[in-house]
């Protein structure tokens, strides 16, 4: 039996950032997604987010791999938010998103800062936050020069 722990930190946005995750809607939304995720053996640790993007931190098993996680998380949701009727008009989840690995000894760390999104997002931009992002994880390099393409924010 294989002994795998696989943290990932996953950040996707809503199409455009059109900032319409009100809290209302993130509630019923990141349970959605809680239940979602654990019909699908989705090992979710956390989820949260603001009005423009969310936040997951999320457990891989052997089988999984990242791009098939995003996919049945982003894809069942937006189906849902649109079913539900949960925004006034189509909603859509931008086709890009950030997957970084986690070491063990940053997790707690990480999941104070995914709790905290709202309190974070009052003093700096998702914008912002974005490009530190990119630059800081080697996507992009701080003159502005992309290394990967990866467009979370058009």
């Amino acid at each position: 039996m294989p002994y795998l722990k696989i943290w990932i930190h996953c950040v996707w946005a809503t199409k455009n950032r059109v900032p319409v995750l009100t809290p209302e809607i993130r509630q019923k939304l990141f349970a959605h997604i809680r239940e979602n995720a654990a019909a699908k053996q989705i090992h979710l640790d956390l989820i949260n987010g603001y009005v423009d993007h969310v936040h997951c931190l999320i457990s891989l098993n052997q089988e999984q791999t990242i791009s098939k996680i995003i996919q049945l998380i982003k894809g069942e949701s937006s189906c849902w938010i649109n079913k539900t009727k949960l925004c006034r008009r189509r909603f859509e989840w931008q086709d890009g998103y950030f997957a970084l690995s986690v070491s063990e000894s940053a997790v707690n760390h990480l999941r104070e800062y995914i709790k905290n999104q709202e309190e974070h997002h009052n003093k700096k931009s998702f914008a912002h936050e974005h490009t530190e992002f990119l630059v800081r994880h080697g996507f992009s390099q701080s003159n502005g020069q992309s290394r990967h393409t990866f467009n979370l924010i058009t």
